[in-house]
């Protein structure tokens, strides 16, 4: 399935789902206008196809003790394919690294991070992070304060996107 393949209905149950991902699939269907079981059947689809990764509970990390947020900002002495895969499988076993993307330009890689306080960054970083042999430097920012967390994809903009395309 490609984004021309699916139909309004399917966009519909996809922004619904991001908004709320834990309504009822009679609700889903309520909200999309159509009777629950072909709506059933659309979710099953969009969860085989791909479109459907999983289903999050967003968690307030600062009320469970993380207070601090931290993007750092990973440059690598070698940049050949192995190298950025055994970054990226190393990223996937640090539990403080949320996130890690790699870019295009001066740094090769951003993550992420949370931690309960500065010195347990500081630890991962010293011990962890600036360990890895390849990595060749690390900036940091210390977040202080997010003005905008939104997960998934702007609808409207696809919507928008498609009808003058139409």
């Amino acid at each position: 399935m490609t984004t021309t393949k699916l139909d309004q209905i399917d966009r519909m149950i996809l922004a619904e789902l991001q908004a709320d991902g834990r309504m009822t699939n009679v609700e889903l269907a309520k909200r999309v206008g159509i009777s629950a079981p072909p709506c059933l059947r659309r979710v099953r689809t969009l969860e085989e196809t791909g479109y459907l990764r999983g289903y999050h509970a967003e968690v307030d990390s600062r009320s469970l003790g993380f207070e601090v947020q931290v993007f750092a900002m990973v440059g690598l002495n070698s940049q050949s394919q192995a190298d950025l895969h055994e970054f990226e499988e190393l990223c996937q076993g640090w539990p403080l690294v949320r996130e890690c993307h790699m870019l295009n330009g001066e740094i090769d890689f951003i993550l992420k991070c949370v931690a309960p306080d500065l010195s347990s960054f500081q630890t991962f970083l010293t011990e962890d992070l600036l360990a890895v042999t390849n990595v060749a430097s690390v900036k940091t920012s210390l977040v202080i304060r997010g003005a905008k967390d939104e997960p998934g994809v702007p609808f409207e903009v696809l919507e928008e996107r498609l009808s003058r395309s139409a």
